[in-house]
């Protein structure tokens, strides 16, 4: 149970824990590689560490002491057909992208993830992946977990994805690297693209041309030294507390500002925030800042289209914020939150409803009305660690005392959050 009180402001210099997705990435490719990796900056939630162990199994020596991780790659025939099955735990990402490493190895695996990961769409990687040669079996004709995978001789293809999913393409990119010919992915929106800018900082040829990514297979990956930026999904939570809280500001240091994800910087500025990027840097194929977030008084807007993919984790905080904008908010095209860790437009909704929220779901997002005075209220994160956080921040600006249970989920992706909330916030 997290208990969150009313703050009078928020103040400080924080940093966030390392980016999830390109943590997850410097495992999974360091140990793909020829040669050491080394990591810094990673993070230590629950689902990284599920990649770790899976890697673990596969053959892979992975030392890892906080944030600090070292990968003996093996090359990309190095890995070790394992002897018990392969859990992901909660990791949407560990799993669809490592179908697409396994698609590429000439034995058997079979991988599978807790209740939620269960519900969650596989199909979507697995069609592509059994149109380039692999063997893979599933509960509903491979829809669902567990997954069992027979790879190897692969050929090419040329994939339209009907969804812009970086997870999608990923996997469909990494079978590629081991297929006869050139695979490519062209998506109706582009997602976001750490998979590709880590490929190239390991030595791999990718192109892109407009919305489509392709890569020819037999290449190698030479490892390398990794630094992470912290995880702008992460940062998010913080720049809408500072927003919902009058007379706030804080310093960022060291965000990911991967263009692919900041779609929450270009909302919070469309509402009138003000946030203002400091010393920005490239970093292994990455962009990266310290953000400056004053707190300002903010109008609703409309959130849709291309958009979407750029933020799609941070839409249950941008309608916690919303709550505290003048105006109806309305996100739209918005569908992919079904089939998150909740379906998170049910869960937002119900959540925020119990703090005195007008917000009201629609088929692909939610219409939310402000601006509203919330006050606290006990509330379940449904094991889903961005519900979680985001109601701690509504519970910032609400009068008295917000409880959640559940809150463990949070451990996830923000380590520490809880102790960081208590850094920054003045009661």
């Amino acid at each position: 149970m997290l208990r969150i009180a009313k703050a009078n402001k928020l103040s400080g210099q924080v940093k966030v824990p390392g980016d999830k997705s390109i943590s997850h990435r410097a495992v999974m490719f360091g140990a793909l590689a020829e040669g050491q990796t080394t990591i810094e900056g990673f993070l230590p939630g629950a689902d990284c560490l599920s990649t770790i162990s899976c890697f673990r199994k596969l053959g892979i020596s992975i030392t890892q002491a906080g944030d600090r991780v070292t990968v003996e790659g093996k090359g990309w025939f190095g890995l070790q057909e394992p002897e018990e099955i392969l859990d992901v735990g909660n990791s949407g990402t560990t799993i669809r992208l490592m179908a697409g490493i396994l698609a590429t190895q000439p034995f058997h695996a079979v991988v599978e993830g807790d209740e939620s990961i269960a519900k969650r769409p596989m199909r979507r990687v697995v069609g592509p992946l059994r149109q380039m040669g692999a063997k893979i079996d599933g509960r509903k004709q491979g829809e669902f977990t567990p997954l069992s995978i027979r790879g190897g001789d692969l050929n090419g293809i040329a994939y339209q994805s009907p969804v812009a999913s970086a997870q999608v393409k990923s996997a469909i990119l990494l079978a590629g690297l081991q297929a006869k010919g050139v695979t490519s992915v062209t998506e109706p929106l582009l997602s976001r693209d750490h998979t590709e800018r880590m490929l190239r900082a390991f030595g791999v040829d990718v192109r892109q041309d407009g919305l489509t990514v392709s890569v020819e297979g037999g290449q190698k990956l030479t490892g390398r030294h990794i630094v992470v930026p912290g995880d702008i999904s992460s940062a998010a939570f913080l720049i809408a507390a500072v927003m919902m809280v009058p007379g706030s500001s804080l310093l960022i240091e060291n965000v990911g500002m991967n263009p692919s994800r900041t779609g929450i910087i270009d909302v919070v500025r469309a509402m009138g925030g003000t946030i203002e990027c400091r010393n920005e840097r490239i970093v292994n194929e990455e962009p990266v800042a310290d953000l400056y977030v004053v707190h300002s008084e903010l109008t609703a807007t409309v959130v849709e289209g291309d958009l979407i993919p750029r933020l799609i984790d941070e839409i249950p905080v941008i309608a916690v914020m919303a709550t505290q904008a003048s105006g109806k908010t309305i996100i739209r095209d918005a569908e992919e939150l079904k089939v998150k860790e909740t379906d998170r437009i049910v869960t937002v909704v119900s959540e925020l409803s119990k703090f005195g929220a007008k917000v009201t779901p629609t088929d692909d997002g939610m219409i939310i009305e402000g601006k509203t005075e919330l006050h606290g209220a006990e509330i379940d994160s449904m094991g889903d660690h961005r519900i979680g956080m985001a109601m701690a921040v509504a519970g910032l600006a609400a009068s008295g005392t917000t409880s959640i249970g559940n809150a463990s989920a949070i451990d996830v992706s923000f380590p520490g959050f809880a102790g960081l909330l208590a850094n920054i916030a003045v009661e």
